[in-house]
């Protein structure tokens, strides 16, 4: 990618280790792409929440669409419609005073909502995603100033409902990272008041978490998190099932099969299995020389690189991963991505866990065969399926 810009939102940077606690996400995706890759590589990112139960329940799918993509994603979701119920739109971010606002620019607020017009017009509930970016980049202080202040915390509990009322969502998704373990009980305080609020407006909410396949210790930042009350108060827990290997870590599976399965076990041990909604990749990591300084890469981009590079990727059974590596300019990069098998393996994980279901973090053009996948092993009954609340689209 030509761009030196990063935007917000793309794949989440997790621990690497083999403790499987995870570290920060950081942003990596770019903000400008050149037009071939725009053409070719265009970003999005597709949540999909599945209610795995007797089969008289049907599965509910929820596309993440991020701004800078918006049109391409819709075009998408539509093209998909009959496997997704519900779009949460990475539309939102926090003014360095914590104000809820617009994270895209001025320009593209009307091609915003003419998307969302579409995709309200397939009948597909709204439920955008709120995160703590501020001027492009993830930021501490907006929040921990309205976390442990209760006047600001009660305004930004009151806009947000606000918000979701007069834009007539179905609720919203909290995606607040980077912060401290110090803000552990701050943080569960708002998102209970928070859900309340919500829900006595007939509207849901969903939190994103960082994976854990064990209690984090308490020093650990991703303890601000604490499963049990988060779960006990949101309608979604949204795992971020992704980044055991990350672009700073060494070379290797993204979401290795074995990991994602200890982090259902966690996660299911501490809060209702109807409220776990797991997150499967689509994207991988190119690695040059082994180093921490990888690339994330889309399938097709992973698929164009093995073909130029004339070398076939290789499955590892371990992993359900496949990666294979490349020599260029005199550096060996090591490519670890996801493609419809290792898609269709998580997809099975999941089945008979009891979980609400999954959500796919899609970064440029996935497998064209994962959908088929999908739907094989989880299958949908399209819009209008069951929701995890009452809320309207």
């Amino acid at each position: 990618m030509a761009s030196t810009q990063q935007q917000p939102g793309s794949p989440r940077d997790g621990p690497g280790r083999h403790d499987g606690q995870p570290a920060l996400r950081r942003l990596a995706a770019r903000a400008a792409w050149p037009a071939l890759a725009i053409a070719a590589l265009g970003l999005v990112a597709l949540t999909l929440i599945t209610k795995l139960s007797p089969p008289a329940r049907h599965s509910l799918v929820v596309a993440s669409i991020p701004y800078w993509n918006i049109d391409h994603d819709t075009a998408v979701v539509l093209a998909n419609r009959r496997d997704v119920n519900e779009v949460s739109p990475w539309i939102y971010g926090l003014s360095a005073s914590g104000a809820v606002v617009p994270q895209y620019p001025p320009g593209q607020a009307a091609a915003v909502t003419a998307d969302i017009a579409r995709l309200r017009a397939a009948h597909l509930r709204i439920v955008p995603s709120i995160a703590n970016v501020t001027g492009g980049g993830w930021a501490y202080q907006p929040v921990a100033r309205m976390l442990h202040s209760p006047a600001l915390a009660k305004d930004q509990v009151t806009a947000i409902v606000a918000m979701v009322d007069r834009q007539r969502y179905a609720g919203i998704d909290i995606d607040y990272e980077e912060l401290h373990a110090a803000d552990r009980t701050a943080y569960t305080q708002f998102i209970t008041e928070l859900a309340k609020a919500l829900h006595a407006h007939g509207k849901i909410l969903s939190v994103a978490v960082f994976p854990q396949a064990a209690a984090p210790k308490a020093a650990n930042p991703v303890s601000f998190q604490d499963y049990a009350a988060l779960g006990a108060a949101a309608d979604q827990v949204r795992i971020m099932g992704y980044n055991y290997h990350w672009a700073t870590s060494a070379p290797g599976a993204t979401a290795p099969i074995g990991w994602l399965r200890s982090v259902l076990r966690y996660a299911t041990s501490q809060m209702p299995s109807s409220k776990v909604v797991l997150g499967i990749p689509l994207f991988g990591y190119d690695w040059p020389d082994g180093s921490g300084a990888a690339q994330t890469v889309s399938w097709l981009q992973a698929l164009r690189l093995s073909r130029q590079y004339h070398v076939a990727a290789q499955y590892s059974k371990t992993s359900q991963t496949p990666h294979f590596s490349y020599v260029t300019a005199g550096r060996t990069h090591t490519v670890w991505f996801e493609n419809a098998a290792s898609s269709k393996a998580k997809f099975e994980a999941v089945q008979g866990t009891g979980i609400a279901g999954v959500y796919l973090w899609m970064y440029g053009y996935e497998d064209p065969a994962t959908w088929s996948a999908l739907h094989s092993a989880l299958p949908t009954s399209g819009p209008g399926a069951s929701s995890t609340s009452k809320a309207v689209p």
